[in-house]
């Protein structure tokens, strides 16, 4: 009988305050805490109308919360949130007594929003050395106070290539992994430094997320025509009889084995150049738009292709 390991922890111990908001924050401390990192997040108050009672509970301003509260749901088990107005003195004094205890702080202002909270990272490192600030910022360095979103740093570095909306926010959700890693990088430099461990400040741009997500394409393989651009005949999204199917045959043993399903004469040896011709390319086409998803789905089992079938227009 298999037995399941048990969970790695490695930040069991690692105490984080966030007062991020929004998505790349609150992304990278939900991973944080499923690796066993106590954290506590610090979120604004909303506005309370005015005919509101003055002994009603206060509700966070987290803009996750009112445009999609089951994806602020899902970021933040195990965290424990706080609503505190931080340009308040209550407000001050919570966030300074997390900041006692915190191992790592997580923001997500721009620098001039720091500052007038008094958390400048000399400030803060001047109070707490032992503390490391990793800064969620749009663009690095002298940009980190130009206004920006996941759109603008996916078109900026060529991930936007049409009119329609990317399907997924990809600089938001990279960024979040890059701030991941900079807590683990903070936590294994802590731990090799021991007792003398000095904290540090840590930048995690946006929109450098998104360049290094866009690496593919400036290295050329996802530009027209390259081999997973649309070139090759093996790897790319066909409409079918009921749907489309993305089809990922670029190996050539899995080229061969889709264009023989196929029915196409093959060469004696299936090349690239066999696989980018335009006759290639149309013949599949032909054969694909012939066949219901159910029919590729068995095909793809039965003669081992790689491909996904996407059923609907």
């Amino acid at each position: 009988m298999s037995t399941r390991p048990q969970a790695l922890l490695p930040l069991k111990g690692t105490r984080i305050l966030s007062l991020s908001l929004n998505l790349p924050g609150p992304a990278a401390l939900m991973r944080c805490r499923a690796m066993g990192a106590t954290c506590v997040k610090l979120e604004p108050p909303a506005r309370a109308p005015a005919a509101a009672s003055t002994t009603m509970k206060a509700i966070s301003a987290d803009p996750m919360l009112a445009y999609c509260p089951d994806a602020y749901a899902a970021m933040h088990p195990g965290v424990r949130c706080v609503v505190a107005d931080l340009k308040a003195d209550a407000g001050q004094k919570a966030l300074h007594r997390e900041l006692a205890k915190a191992d790592i702080l997580l923001t997500s202002f721009r620098p001039s929003g720091l500052n007038k909270l008094g958390l400048s990272w000399k400030t803060l490192h001047s109070l707490y050395p032992a503390l490391t600030q990793i800064a969620i910022v749009g663009a690095p360095g002298e940009r980190a106070e130009e206004p920006g979103h996941d759109l603008t740093y996916l078109a900026e570095n060529g991930l936007v290539p049409g009119l329609d909306l990317p399907a997924s926010l990809y600089a938001d959700m990279g960024g979040s992994l890059l701030v991941t890693e900079a807590v683990l990088q903070a936590a294994l430099l802590k731990q090799r430094q021991g007792e003398k461990a000095r904290g540090m400040y840590m930048e995690i741009a946006l929109s450098e997320a998104a360049r290094y997500l866009a690496l593919p394409r400036a290295w050329g393989l996802t530009q027209a025509g390259a081999d997973v651009g649309g070139g090759h005949a093996g790897y790319r999204v066909y409409p079918c009889k009921n749907g489309r199917v993305a089809v990922a045959a670029l190996e050539p043993h899995f080229a061969v084995a889709l264009c023989t399903a196929a029915g196409l004469e093959l060469p004696a040896r299936t090349d690239a150049a066999f696989m980018r011709a335009a006759s290639t390319h149309d013949a599949l086409a032909q054969w694909l738009a012939g066949k219901t998803c159910a029919q590729l789905d068995r095909l793809a089992t039965t003669n081992d292709i790689p491909l996904h079938t996407l059923p609907g227009r």
